[in-house]
């Protein structure tokens, strides 16, 4: 008697349920004459249609990709979804994160591909989204996008940033941006796909994408590309204003006079926050209003903060003009500074635009 073997897929594994027996790895089931006759002839010659049903085979593939996805494990997440993928090539999940788990495992040198397959993989994703996901359950399905398109750029451009002094210019320029289209692209493709349906995401997303840009000026000197960055940081929030009109953008207030000598424009001259703006590259951004706010409602209100001020200004003019460009100085005093701002929000001073009080 010859073991009981699946004919569709070779598998022994058949188990006996409710009077069929039933092939635990892909879902073929057989009668028990059908059984039998295997069992003492083979494999059941089988004339016409087979349809195999794998429908619970698929439902334990996603409950097991979907938990291993909400534990963090991507090595299993990847794995199943790539299963599911073969098995239902139509779905927007595996679609998605098979490319997205990819691009979480790149390497180093991979950034820029990784976050191109991302942006490259959005347009079919919506379309099927679009085609197989019911309207009552679509809001929660892009939020969920949008989640990990927010995840997966900020971690690209965090690796970029960790790495900016092993790069030429041009490979850092590229994985930033590649990191920056991911979120941008998910915002553009939302608000034309759904004119505005979900323009709370769309904002949401497009200033993240202003703030990723950002890391790529927060390394450059006053007139390094910054005026091409300009009109992009504009551009994109000509868009966010057509939703908040109170947004405010940052702007790069500065200008180069030659190669070492960077000088802060007119608005900053008699009170500016000199080492801060070259560290982050402008006068106006959220780290110098939280730092203008300490110096205005803190600092000016002791004898004390009034002389440490007077002599920041007297001292730190000279300092960035020699120093204001070097990206060691920049890199060191970013890490500085982003912490006391940290503990400044924390303890109440807002990052939000500000004029000066005097």
């Amino acid at each position: 008697m010859k073991a009981l073997q699946c004919e569709m897929c070779g598998s022994q594994d058949l188990v006996k349920d409710g009077g069929v027996f039933i092939c635990q790895s892909c879902g073929t089931k057989y009668s028990v004459e059908e059984a039998k006759k295997m069992m003492v002839e083979g494999t059941v010659d089988v004339k016409g249609t087979v349809k195999v049903d794998t429908s619970d085979e698929l439902k334990n593939l996603y409950e097991i990709a979907r938990r291993a996805k909400d534990s963090d494990n991507s090595e299993n997440a990847a794995k199943y979804y790539d299963m599911i993928l073969v098995k239902d090539p139509s779905s927007w999940e595996a679609n998605f994160y098979v490319v997205y788990y990819k691009a979480m495992s790149c390497t180093i040198a991979q950034i820029a591909s990784a976050g191109n397959s991302i942006s490259n993989c959005l347009p079919s994703v919506f379309d099927l989204i679009d085609s197989s996901v019911p309207e009552i359950q679509k809001e929660v399905v892009l939020k969920e996008i949008q989640s990990r398109c927010s995840i997966i750029a900020h971690m690209l451009s965090n690796a970029a940033e960790h790495r900016f002094y092993d790069l030429d210019l041009q490979d850092f320029s590229d994985d930033i941006f590649s990191s920056t289209i991911i979120v941008h692209l998910f915002a553009d493709i939302l608000e034309e796909r759904y004119n505005g349906e979900y323009s709370q995401m769309s904002v949401m997303s497009w200033k993240e994408s202003i703030e990723i840009i950002q890391i790529y000026t927060s390394h450059f000197s006053p007139g390094e590309h910054l005026s091409d960055i300009q009109k992009i940081i504009d551009e994109t929030g000509d868009k966010i204003k057509k939703y908040d009109s109170s947004y405010i953008g940052p702007k790069f207030d500065v200008e180069e006079k030659d190669t070492n000598d960077f000088t802060i424009s007119n608005n900053t001259q008699s009170n500016g926050c000199y080492i801060a703006s070259a560290v982050y590259g402008s006068y106006d951004c959220p780290e110098v209003w939280t730092l203008r706010r300490f110096r205005d409602f803190t600092l000016d209100e002791t004898w004390y903060g009034r002389l440490f001020i007077k002599f920041y200004y007297a001292t730190s003019p000279t300092f960035v003009k020699y120093y204001g460009n070097d990206k060691a100085f920049k890199a060191f005093g970013k890490r500085l500074l982003d912490k006391m701002v940290a503990k400044l929000n924390r303890r109440g001073f807002d990052n939000t635009p500000y004029k000066d009080k005097y």
